[in-house]
């Protein structure tokens, strides 16, 4: 990456997810704006954050955004006057997008609203209702099970009105107009794994490919909320769509777990060959595309048809504290996320850096001893990199890449490339 230390770049990543942690977001709303704002503040000055409102009302493809939520306070107050839950403890305690409320009821009326998690007592769970109106509470359920008979006062102080849905972008030209896509979702409140790993990871991202001398692709990184907000933008950006050559959809990087990657709905773009190739070397997982998961299954779709994988660690759903107040700072690890970022950057690299090459002495192996190649003292095993330079050589047929070779050698692509550097600075290759 840029030579700064570990330790420096990881206190970065955790300091931006503790400060953004404790923010009410949703799929639209102040939270988001706030979101944002953070986000512009992490980004290297050379990197500019554009925001889009996208108004209440506006039909975006088969969907409508939808009133613009906000929170001002939300809580139950028991028989004994104390409050039982209050969303300024924890956002997760709000049903996200309950409709404003004021009422009296009995438990027994009051249970239906009440959302809990009996295999986790302790945990609050992640529930949303963005398109249906109703209210509800999330509490853990050592707590409910403890809630006596009585009347209990509900207050739920929010507004739904006509607004907008705002996302952002942050765009690094390139020497082509040729795009790379990364987009991670910026609407769960009080998730770090699932949502403030992807954000968070992505800003370091961004600071990498700033720091670099040169850049093939362009990139646009796109900070939007999950589902309306990727559709909102592809439906505001019909002229850049084309543009995009591959993509990636950041989410769940800090974890636990090994890399996992899912393909595109193809499974055989150019980034499906560059992120299996470093997820695999580095013990990780590759699975098939589904649609079902995160915003790549808006970009994939038939219309757009878009070469958009995702990069996770466990995916979704399968870890327990997925959408629980478990999924806290403490559960994420500096060290996952910090083989999360190196791994992109090795799969950004890859975009970057590959390219079909040819032998120019292809009738049998060259002297590489002449040209300072090879080592001097014979009779030992070949070197990584000597063993690098010959599988290089052995299949520059000017039409296989060099991950090609890579992935045939079962070499790191790092490798191939330094070989093959040092085979075109000697003039055995073009």
């Amino acid at each position: 990456m840029s030579g700064e230390p570990d330790d420096a770049v990881s206190a970065r990543i955790r300091g931006w997810m503790t400060e953004a942690f404790p923010l009410c977001r949703s799929i639209s709303g102040d939270g988001v704006r706030r979101t944002l704002d953070l986000i512009e503040a992490a980004l290297p000055p050379a990197a500019t954050l554009r925001r889009t409102g996208v108004p209440s009302g506006t039909e975006v493809f088969d969907w409508t955004i939808g009133e613009e939520w906000n929170v001002a306070g939300a809580w139950i107050t028991g028989p004994d006057g104390q409050r039982v839950v209050d969303v300024a403890d924890h956002t997760l305690h709000l049903v996200s997008y309950s409709a404003p409320t004021r009422t009296s009821l009995s438990l027994e009326e009051l249970r239906p609203h009440l959302h809990s998690l009996p295999e986790h007592p302790d945990w609050i769970p992640y529930r949303t209702s963005y398109y249906h109106r109703d209210w509800g509470f999330c509490l853990p359920h050592r707590r409910l099970e403890a809630l006596e008979p009585g009347q209990y006062d509900v207050v739920v102080d929010t507004t739904l009105e006509p607004g907008e849905l705002v996302y952002g972008e942050v765009y690094l030209p390139g020497e082509t107009s040729s795009e790379v896509l990364v987009s991670s979702h910026l609407c769960h409140p009080s998730l770090v794994n699932d949502n403030l790993s992807g954000l968070a990871v992505t800003l370091e991202l961004i600071r990498h490919l700033v720091a670099q001398d040169r850049r093939r692709f362009s990139y646009r990184f796109l900070f939007a909320p999950g589902t309306i907000g990727s559709l909102s933008w592809l439906h505001g950006n019909p002229t850049v769509v084309p543009r995009i050559r591959h993509g990636l959809v950041l989410t769940g990087l800090g974890g636990g777990g090994p890399l996992v990657y899912k393909r595109t709905r193809h499974g055989d773009a150019t980034i499906d060959h560059a992120a299996e190739h470093v997820v695999r070397h580095r013990g990780g997982e590759v699975r098939d595309y589904s649609p079902y998961g995160y915003d790549e299954r808006q970009f994939n779709a038939v219309g757009f048809d878009l070469p958009v994988g995702r990069l996770t660690r466990t995916p979704h759903g399968e870890y327990a504290e997925y959408h629980t107040s478990a999924d806290d700072l403490d559960f994420v690890t500096d060290d996952e996320l910090h083989e999360s970022l190196t791994a992109l950057t090795e799969i950004l690299d890859i975009l970057e850096r590959d390219e079909v090459v040819t032998n120019e002495s292809p009738y049998g192996e060259p002297q590489l001893g002449k040209r300072g190649l090879y080592p001097t003292m014979g009779g030992k095993s070949a070197s990584d990199a000597v063993m690098a330079m010959l599988w290089t050589l052995a299949y520059a047929d000017g039409k296989t890449s060099l991950l090609e070779i890579a992935d045939t050698s079962d070499l790191p692509f790092s490798a191939v490339r330094s070989a093959a550097d040092a085979l075109l600075e000697a003039g055995l290759l073009s």
